[in-house]
């Protein structure tokens, strides 16, 4: 049986966000707004929730109990200046913060004191996923 160690984090994402689908809901909003101030653009990909929700998933399970604070400077990038030198910024954290509440919802992770850990469910989805994989090769 294979875990989430085992697979390489694109298949893993993929194939995660398109069971996501299932279980939870796209906020309307996504569509207009950037996912942080370094993006010039809202974020083209028309299933970009779920593939960042997958991604979500994987890095509270791999390093969790994590905050939304962390996650934004995780998936956070360099904002390009004309002039000056590039600085790294973070992600917009009401993006990740909907993301996480919407698999809380799912009841995929749960909220604890020092930020957010994977609930059984949520380790065995991610697990059956990770098999499904390894099986296919």
């Amino acid at each position: 049986m294979s875990n989430v160690y085992d697979i390489k984090p694109s298949e893993l994402i993929s194939a995660a966000a398109e069971a996501l689908k299932d279980k939870i809901k796209k906020k309307e909003y996504i569509n207009y707004v950037k996912s942080g101030a370094g993006k010039e653009r809202p974020p083209q990909q028309e299933n970009f929730w779920y593939i960042r929700s997958a991604s979500l998933l994987r890095q509270v399970y791999l390093n969790g109990p994590i905050g939304v604070q962390r996650l934004s400077t995780r998936y956070g990038n360099r904002k390009e200046h004309s002039v000056h030198r590039r600085h790294h910024v973070a992600a917009a954290r009401g993006i990740i913060r909907d993301m996480l509440q919407e698999l809380e919802n799912a009841k995929l992770i749960k909220r604890d004191k020092v930020g957010r850990v994977i609930t059984p469910q949520g380790r065995s989805f991610l697990d059956k996923i990770a098999t499904q994989i390894a099986t296919k090769r």
